[in-house]
């Protein structure tokens, strides 16, 4: 439980923090999210991916808004049974608004609950996340058909270009391919960021979470995993690779890593469903300065680098993607409506 005296005073001190905070760059996904919904819109990602940022730029379509960052370590004893409270804060501090903006919501038990009484009274609710399966479970079973839902990666190769003002060709490329695209990475070019990252997200999103015992099992999983991006794997290799006794509990680590968004699987393209289940799935990072400055030997291929780009480039826009090996050449093949429509060659 939390005093709305206090609430009050966060609010305020937020507000005046993303009125001054700095908007970044364009990001690619804005031109996609409309404003005037009457469902809910979940951007979910990475953490340190600009979700933040990308919410700034949305309030700027707004006079009069609420916003809220629930990782805010001043809301720590903030429950959903405060709710009531915060609107009241929300009021005092500054009036009425139809558009409520929150950050990082999946901090808070049963969150959906706030969700759904802001829908009820027509409101706007616009939440990010770094959770994909707390938010589709949640959304699924407490909003269904009342939210829409919006992926944020890091920067993309264009978007790096317009952040760094660097002009496109095969110097920055190499450069994007090698740095990746976490925006405060790009400014401070200090690999301690990223490593803090996967700490943080091991900690906080995975460890903390699932109220995992043996934290270093699943930190050698991960960085065998990130060592190895762009790999084929099977579940029984990946148990024998890191140490770990139960090939379940590598399930369980390796959808945790998805959820968190810091990795990606995919099968291999079978017309069998039995054989595509049977065949080994490839591990791809969702950032290669991420991986790169979090393993062993992954910069030295870039074969496996530029591979990786054009997976997440791919995902960026696809939710279904397999990937067909010949000849050591790998192939992506794009699955829409229940139909392959596209195939993308990855070689350097």
């Amino acid at each position: 439980m939390i005093l709305k005296e206090d609430l009050k005073r966060i609010v305020q001190s937020q507000k005046e923090a993303i009125f001054h905070a700095d908007r970044g760059i364009q990001r690619e996904r804005l031109s996609e999210i409309s404003g005037g919904s009457s469902h809910a819109l979940i951007i979910a990602g990475i953490r340190r991916c600009g979700k933040s940022t990308l919410l700034l730029q949305l309030i700027r379509r707004h006079k009069a808004y609420h916003y809220f960052n629930f990782e805010d370590p001043r809301a720590g004893a903030f429950t959903i049974a405060d709710a009531e409270k915060l609107e009241e804060a929300f009021e005092e501090a500054a009036g009425k608004a139809e558009h409520y903006f929150f950050d990082e919501i999946q901090s808070i038990r049963e969150w959906e609950r706030l969700v759904r009484f802001l829908l009820d009274r027509k409101k706007q609710v616009i939440l990010t996340g770094s959770n994909a399966s707390l938010l589709s479970r949640e959304l699924g079973t407490k909003l269904t058909g009342r939210h829409l839902s919006y992926e944020l990666f890091p920067f993309s190769y264009g978007e790096m270009l317009s952040f760094t003002k660097k002009k496109a060709g095969i110097e920055s490329f190499q450069e994007y391919m090698e740095q990746g695209g976490f925006p405060d990475f790009l400014k401070s070019r200090n690999p301690l960021m990223l490593q803090q990252l996967f700490t943080d997200i091991l900690a906080r999103d995975i460890i903390v979470r699932y109220q995992i015992r043996n934290s270093e099992e699943v930190r050698n999983l991960a960085l065998y995993l990130l060592t190895n991006s762009a790999r084929q794997f099977s579940y029984n290799g990946l148990a024998k690779a890191s140490g770990i006794k139960s090939v379940n509990s590598v399930l369980d680590y390796v959808s945790y890593f998805a959820d968190s968004y810091f990795l990606f699987t995919i099968p291999r393209f079978s017309f069998s469903l039995k054989r595509q289940r049977a065949n080994p799935r490839k591990n791809y990072t969702i950032d290669t300065g991420f991986a790169r400055n979090n393993s062993v030997g992954f910069s030295e291929d870039k074969g496996r680098m530029l591979e990786n780009l054009v997976f997440l480039q791919l995902r960026r826009h696809y939710k279904e993607i397999f990937y067909f090996q010949e000849r050591g050449e790998c192939v992506f093949l794009v699955n829409e409506i229940e139909s392959i429509t596209q195939a993308y060659q990855a070689c350097y």
